[in-house]
């Protein structure tokens, strides 16, 4: 309340303010409040484009780095999309390279012995930390082409490059900062791992606590359970770890990844349940391509454990190409399921070894028409058969239960998207921003702790020109694009985020889409 008076008094009086937060304010959420109290506000008073200028930051506990945001610069720098109408969409895509495959692929080429070509890499943020991050280690990584890079492994685990500390800086990467976490913890040195202020709000705690059960010395803040993370090592010797599966399967797949450049056996046991069964599924079978077996003991979707020997050791395949991105099919799958259009997405298919190409099968439930290739998926439909509601358990498949969301709004009764408490723990609060921007859209939506219920528009109908909050996530832009299959106006706040994982994305929607 106290900042909304400053905002309206310093627009009133013309002066700038500037706000530093304490130390005590890391754990929570203030300053990313803040910013969208103050964009909210000044876009309710039409003032964007004459906002003043506000800087957020933070005097951190560690270190002291500047946070800043510029109002002035939202005006001028994060720019907005008009979508417009959709009548259909018609053709071929082809996907980029995922985004869970490729900084896999780079970390264990890293600690393989020989070296690895890696092709179709994904370009974009989540990649781009995780290739400095290698450089800054040591690890030589000769860049091909902006898709293939040579990978010179260590053949065994990382150590740090001196003896000074070395501090990695990974965004708002969680596919860099979790394997990450776990490898450094395998070799010597010390490190700190930081990021955004959002990944300071992503939990690690459960993979940190695997990581001591160990023998690791690593640490992240403990009254949030986030990073910073701080390793002390000085390699393992093996040994057995309990963690909880409920949060992110990330946690899992970072342990049995690091787990090969142990002195000694490795046992991990999930003492819960495991969430996103099919992200371990593609980490075990990676592993399997650079020479390494996992023994699985136990139901995947309950309580397995996973042993890795000490005799395993990575060996690079010579040469390794990531599949496209079953997660970025999603959009692609729903547009042509929404549309009654012809689309098929090439680089995944039938033999993907990707949990989230099964939203093609949702989509088939909801009525559309799916025809599988081995690395192909094509989808349409009757446009005389409308969608239909369905419920679904999204758990194996949370980031594409997102596209869903939406798809819902286009369908003939209530959708029920079930078992998506991880969207709360993603990119940004995904679950609120879901439930936020369906709403602008003319939807009515039920909000549970990890399932929601989307009740579509009257006859279907979406509010026209609504401006959709991305929160500086990647999924949520390229998910409410779709909206504009509703005969629409959609304009998408900030595109540029969609960096992360997809920067060509609304090039590619534009190619195919008929207005």
């Amino acid at each position: 309340h106290l900042f909304l008076i400053i905002i309206l008094q310093s627009l009133a009086t013309g002066k700038s303010v500037d706000i530093t937060f304490g130390s005590s304010y890391d754990q929570y959420r203030v300053p990313e409040a803040m910013k969208c109290v103050a964009g909210s506000v000044l876009i309710a008073l039409g003032s964007l484009q004459s906002a003043k200028c506000f800087n957020l930051s933070r005097r951190l506990s560690r270190q002291t780095f500047q946070s800043s945001m510029s109002l002035n610069s939202v005006a001028s720098n994060m720019e907005t999309l008009e979508v417009t109408p959709i009548k259909s969409l018609d053709g071929t895509v082809t996907l980029p390279g995922s985004k869970s495959l490729s900084n896999r692929c780079l970390l264990l080429a890293a600690l393989s012995e020989g070296t690895t070509r890696v092709d179709n890499l994904l370009e974009s943020d989540d990649i781009r930390y995780m290739l400095e991050a290698l450089d800054k280690l040591g690890v030589p990584v000769e860049r091909v082409d902006e898709t293939s890079v040579i990978v010179t492994g260590q053949g065994g685990p990382i150590n740090a490059p001196s003896d000074e500390i070395c501090e990695l800086f990974l965004g708002n990467a969680g596919t860099a900062m979790r394997p990450l976490a776990a490898a450094l913890c395998m070799g010597k040195g010390n490190f700190v791992l930081d990021g955004v202020p959002r990944m300071r709000e992503r939990p690690i705690a459960d993979l940190v606590d695997g990581l001591q059960q160990l023998g690791a010395d690593v640490t992240c803040v403990q009254e949030t359970g986030c990073p910073p993370v701080t390793i002390k090592a000085n390699g393992l010797k093996g040994g057995k770890a309990e963690i909880s599966g409920k949060m992110s399967s990330q946690f899992l797949s970072s342990l049995l990844m690091a787990a090969p450049v142990v002195d000694g056996d490795v046992t991990i046991t999930i003492k819960d349940e495991l969430i996103s069964a099919p992200y371990v599924a593609l980490t075990i079978g990676l592993m399997k391509k650079f020479g390494i077996n996992v023994d699985i003991e136990g139901n995947m979707d309950k309580t397995p454990s996973f042993t890795i020997k000490a005799s395993e050791k990575y060996k690079s395949p010579g040469e390794i190409l990531v599949e496209g991105d079953a997660s970025s099919a999603s959009y692609f799958i729903a547009g042509a399921a929404i549309t009654g259009g012809t689309v098929t997405v090439r680089g995944c298919g039938s033999e993907s070894v990707q949990g989230d190409v099964a939203f093609a099968n949702v989509m088939e439930e909801m009525g559309a028409t799916i025809t599988w290739a081995p690395e192909s998926i094509t989808v349409t439909r009757d446009p005389s058969m409308k969608l239909k509601g369905v419920d679904v358990d999204c758990g194996k498949i949370p980031d594409a239960a997102m596209t869903l969301a939406v798809a819902a709004l286009f369908a003939d009764g209530p959708t029920t998207i079930r078992n998506v408490y991880s969207w709360r723990l993603k990119e940004t609060e995904r679950m609120k921003a879901i439930v936020a921007e369906c709403t602008k859209l003319g939807a009515t939506v039920e909000e549970f702790r990890d399932y929601c219920i989307v009740h579509p528009p009257k006859d279907n109908k979406l509010n026209d020109n609504v401006l959709i909050e991305t929160y500086d996530d990647h999924r949520m832009a390229m998910t409410f694009s779709l909206a504009a299959c509703g005969g629409v106006n959609v304009i998408i706040n900030d595109p540029g985020c969609t960096a992360k994982t997809f920067p060509t994305y609304f090039e590619m929607l534009e190619s195919i889409a008929t207005h």
